[in-house]
C-alpha cells in the first residue's frame, strides 16, 4: 500500500518535472545556445578571451550617450503607455457599450504593424505639411516616444484589462458597503489587485521600448540611436561583432534590472479572481472622463497614423486609385522576379500559425509551472530563475537572435538551413514570453483554496488543472494566441536574417520595397501594410470572440 502511495506521488512529480524540462530544453537550444555563440564570436580572439573590447566600448562617451538615450526614451514610453492604458483597460474591459469589441481591435492593430511602416506613417503625420505638422515634432525624440506609446498602448490595455475583467467584484462591493468612496476603493482595493498585471504590462512595454529599432531609425534625429540600432549598425555595416557583443551585454543588463523591478513590484500583490465576470457594467456618468480619455487616445494617437497609412495606400499620382493594390501581385520596381506581396502574406500567415502553436505548446505548461506557489526555498528560487529566463528573448536584440540562429542552426549538429521550421522556431522564441506573460498573472491570482478544495474532494493534479486552472486559463488564452500570432506575423529583425529568398515574409518584403526608390514600391509597401493590419485585426477579433463570456453582468 505504501508502494502504491509512493507511485501515486511519483507521477505528478514526473509530470511537473517534464513540464519544466521541455521549455528549459527549448530555450537552451533555440535561444541561449545561438545567442551565446554569437556573443562568443565577438569576444573570442585567437582562441582565447580578449576583453579589450569592453575597455574600448565602455570608455567611449558615445556608448553612454546611447545607453542614456535608450533608457530615458523607454521610461517615457512606458510611463505614458501605462498612464493612458489603465483608463483604456477599464473602459474596454469593465464597461459595456456598443462597439466595444471593435474599439478593442482598433487599439490592438498598431502593436503588430512593421515598425518601419509605422515610422513612415508618423513622419507623414508630423511633417510640416502633415496633419500634425503644426506641433513641430518632426525628427525629434518626442516623435519616437509617441510612436512607442502608439505601439504599446494595447499591451497595457490587454494585459491589465484581462485581469481587471476577472477580479472578484465582491471586494469592491464590500469596500463600498463599509463607506469607502470611489477614489478610496480604487486606491485600496482595485489598484493593489491589478498590481501584477500593471507590473507585467509595464515590464513588457519597457522591454519593447528599449529594443525598438524601426521607429528610431525613421523618426529619430541623426546620430541619436539606441542600443538596438547601434547593434544593428555594428553587426551589418561594420561587421564588428566584438562591439556588438559588448552592447548586447549592456542591453541584457538593462533588461535584467527591468525584470528585477517587475518581480519586486509583483510580490505580494496578487488578488483572487472570480469565476463569474459579474463586475462588467453599462457606462455610468462617472465613467465619462475615462471614456473621453480613451476615445481621444484611440482617435488622435492610434487611428490617425492608421488613417494616414490607408490614405497613402489609396493615392496614386495625386489621385485616388486602387492601383497600389493591383500591383501587389507583382514584386515591385527594380526587382527581377522574387516574392510578391500577396505571396509574402501567405507565407507570413503560415509561418505565424506554426510559430503560434509552438509557442503555446511550450508556454502553456510553462505558465502552469511558474504560477504554482511552492514552499521549498530551492524550488522557489528555481522558479524565479526560470521566470526571468523566459523574459530574456524580449530584451535581447532581434539582430543578435537572428544572427545567432544563422551561425548555429544552419550547420551541424542541427542543420536547419533548408528546413521550413527555422523561421517559425525563431519567431516562437520571440513570442514565448508574451504567451507566458498573458497566462501567468491570471493563473497566479487563482485562490489557492479552490485547488485545495478540489484536492480534498479527491481530484488528482490533472483533474485540478482541468477543472480549476482550465476555466481561468481560457480567459488569458485568447490574449496569448492573439499576441503570439501578431508578434510572429510582424516580426522583422530575426526573420530578415533567416527567411529564404523564395519564402519571404510580408514585413521583409515591405522593408525591401521601402528601401528601393520608386513611387510604385512605396505605394505597394503602404498597401501591403494595410493588408497586414487587416489580417492581424481579424485574428485578434476572432481570439476575442472565442474567449469565454461572463455568465452574468450587472446592469
Amino acid at each position: 500500500m505504501i508502494s502504491r502511495h509512493r507511485k501515486g506521488m511519483m507521477w505528478p512529480r514526473m509530470a511537473w518535472t517534464l513540464a519544466a524540462a521541455v521549455p528549459v530544453a527549448f530555450l537552451a537550444v533555440f535561444f541561449f545556445w545561438p545567442v551565446a555563440t554569437m556573443l562568443a564570436r565577438g569576444f573570442i580572439s585567437d582562441g582565447g578571451f580578449d576583453l579589450s573590447a569592453f575597455r574600448d566600448v565602455l570608455g567611449s562617451m558615445r556608448t553612454w550617450r546611447i545607453v542614456w538615450q535608450t533608457v530615458w526614451m523607454a521610461l517615457a514610453g512606458t510611463f505614458f503607455s501605462v498612464l493612458l492604458g489603465i483608463p483604456g483597460a477599464y473602459i474596454l474591459y469593465r464597461c459595456e457599450f456598443p462597439g466595444r469589441r471593435i474599439l478593442r481591435s482598433v487599439a490592438t492593430v498598431p502593436f503588430v504593424l512593421p515598425t518601419v511602416v509605422v515610422g513612415v506613417a508618423f513622419r507623414a503625420l508630423l511633417h510640416k505639411n502633415g496633419a500634425y505638422g503644426f506641433l513641430g515634432l518632426d525628427g525629434t525624440t518626442t516623435a519616437v516616444v509617441l510612436a512607442m506609446v502608439f505601439f504599446n498602448f494595447s499591451v497595457v490595455v490587454r494585459t491589465v484589462g484581462t485581469m481587471w475583467a476577472s477580479l472578484d467584484p465582491r471586494s469592491v462591493d464590500a469596500a463600498r458597503t463599509l463607506g469607502a468612496g470611489p477614489a478610496r476603493t480604487w486606491l485600496t482595493v482595485t489598484l493593489p489587485a491589478l498590481g501584477p498585471a500593471i507590473a507585467s504590462g509595464a515590464s513588457l512595454v519597457f522591454l519593447f521600448c528599449s529594443t525598438a529599432f524601426g521607429i528610431v531609425q525613421t523618426l529619430g534625429r541623426p546620430g541619436y540611436g539606441t542600443l538596438e540600432t547601434e547593434i544593428w549598425v555594428q553587426t551589418t555595416t561594420y561587421l564588428d561583432l566584438r562591439t556588438a557583443a559588448v552592447l548586447s551585454f549592456l542591453q541584457l543588463g538593462i533588461v535584467t534590472v527591468a525584470m528585477v523591478v517587475s518581480r519586486r513590484a509583483q510580490t505580494g500583490s496578487e488578488a483572487a479572481l472570480s469565476m463569474n465576470e459579474g463586475g462588467a457594467h453599462r457606462l455610468r456618468r462617472s465613467d465619462i472622463p475615462a471614456l473621453v480619455a480613451t476615445l481621444v487616445v484611440v482617435l488622435l494617437l492610434v487611428a490617425a497614423p492608421l488613417v494616414a497609412l490607408v490614405v497613402r495606400s489609396l493615392r496614386k499620382d495625386g489621385a485616388w486609385s486602387l492601383e497600389n493594390y493591383r500591383l501587389l501581385a507583382t514584386s515591385g520596381q527594380g526587382f527581377s522576379g522574387g516574392t510578391t506581396v500577396l505571396e509574402a502574406m501567405n507565407h507570413s500567415v503560415r509561418i505565424a500559425a506554426d510559430a503560434t502553436w509552438i509557442a503555446l505548446a511550450i508556454g502553456v505548461p510553462l505558465a502552469l509551472v511558474l504560477s504554482r506557489r511552492v514552499r521549498n526555498p530551492a524550488l522557489a528560487r528555481s522558479q524565479r530563475l526560470l521566470d526571468s529566463a523566459v523574459m530574456l528573448p524580449l530584451g535581447v536584440s532581434a539582430v543578435t537572435v537572428g544572427f545567432g540562429f544563422f551561425v548555429t542552426l544552419q550547420g551541424p549538429p542541427l542543420d536547419l538551413a533548408n528546413s521550413p521550421w527555422l523561421v517559425p522556431l525563431a519567431q516562437a522564441v520571440v513570442a514565448l514570453p508574451l504567451v507566458v506573460r498573458s497566462l501567468v498573472p491570471v493563473l497566479r491570482a487563482i485562490d489557492p483554496q479552490l485547488r485545495e478544495a478540489a484536492a480534498t474532494l479527491g481530484a488528482g493534479p490533472g483533474r485540478i488543472i482541468a477543472t480549476v486552472d482550465g476555466p481561468f486559463m481560457l480567459r488569458g488564452l485568447g490574449l496569448a494566441v492573439g499576441f503570439a500570432f501578431a508578434i510572429s506575423l510582424g516580426e522583422f529583425g530575426a526573420t530578415s536574417f533567416l527567411a529564404s529568398p523564395d519564402y519571404l515574409t510580408l514585413p521583409v518584403v515591405i522593408a525591401r520595397l521601402l528601401s528601393r526608390a520608386g513611387a510604385d514600391n512605396y505605394g505597394m509597401a503602404m498597401a501591403g501594410a494595410v493588408i497586414l493590419a487587416v489580417v492581424t485585426a481579424g485574428v485578434m477579433a476572432i481570439c476575442e470572440a472565442l474567449q469565454p463570456r461572463a455568465a452574468g453582468r450587472k446592469a
